[in-house]
């Protein structure tokens, strides 16, 4: 359904626009695991190509790593995708170094797609290094921490049932009570540059690499302007200094899944 909205919506500025989709799942719900045989990604190309009443889907991601399938037959596979027209660029998700590595040696890797920001650095580590050596981009989610790094949510905050946050014990009020200070020291430096903490967030993501285009996520307008808005604001080499030195005396409290979503990630 989401990709019918987005191709019709999209339609009039077709050649003006970059559109990405994912296969990895089962049926398209990441309850039902993960499947990323060859002529799965196949029926979820035709299939998005269908929806989305497109010729060609300009960046397919594996939406996760699955461990049943070299990922060698997947790249294989979109590369074969790429040669029919059907696809332009190959991207991977939460994939691990080696894995990148691997994958781009059958077929270039353009974007990763993985969490970045303020409250997690992992990617700095192993990711970060892999894809500037080899001229992949990098997509970060949760730019924004899922929400919190807008300063909008706080330890009394609560969560509609439905919300994928009360899964996750970054979330567990005693763990946003801590990390508290981080919004604050977003916060103080937003004052000074006459920006809110969202943007400050995501400008220093902008400042990181230029090739990192984050993705925050929004279902409100004024949000979506507020976001664009962290383009045009600059940080300085010493307030980029500040927070970076600042930060890495903050202890984030909170894993970033539950234990069976973490398994997903980084391989």
């Amino acid at each position: 359904m989401n990709e019918e909205l987005v191709g019709e919506a999209l339609a009039p500025f077709r050649d003006r626009v970059v559109i990405a989709t994912k296969f990895g799942f089962r049926s398209g719900r990441t309850q039902a695991g993960l499947d990323s045989r060859p002529e799965r990604i196949i029926e979820v190309a035709d299939a998005a190509l269908k929806r989305l009443k497109t010729d060609r889907i300009d960046l397919f991601y594996q939406h996760r790593v699955d461990p049943s399938v070299p990922i060698e037959d997947v790249a294989d596979t979109v590369k074969e995708l790429i040669r029919q027209g059907k696809v332009k660029h190959f991207g991977l998700s939460e994939a691990g170094a080696q894995t990148i590595r691997r994958a781009h040696s059958v077929q270039g890797v353009t974007a990763l797609q993985s969490e970045y920001s303020l409250w997690w650095r992992e990617p700095e580590k192993e990711i970060l290094p892999t894809l500037e050596e080899l001229g992949i981009g990098f997509v970060p989610f949760s730019p924004l921490g899922k929400g919190f790094l807008t300063s909008a949510i706080s330890e009394n905050t609560v969560f509609d049932s439905s919300d994928f946050r009360n899964t996750v014990p970054r979330f567990k009020p005693e763990a946003r009570k801590a990390n508290q200070v981080l919004v604050d020291l977003l916060g103080s430096i937003a004052s000074r540059k006459h920006a809110t903490p969202a943007q400050i967030a995501l400008a220093w993501l902008l400042a990181q690499k230029p090739w990192i285009v984050p993705i925050p996520g929004t279902t409100k307008l004024h949000r979506l302007e507020e976001n664009i808005g962290a383009a045009a604001v600059e940080l300085s080499p010493d307030e980029l200094h500040h927070i970076d030195s600042t930060v890495s005396q903050i202890t984030v409290q909170g894993d970033r899944y539950s234990a069976d979503r973490q398994q997903l990630v980084g391989r």
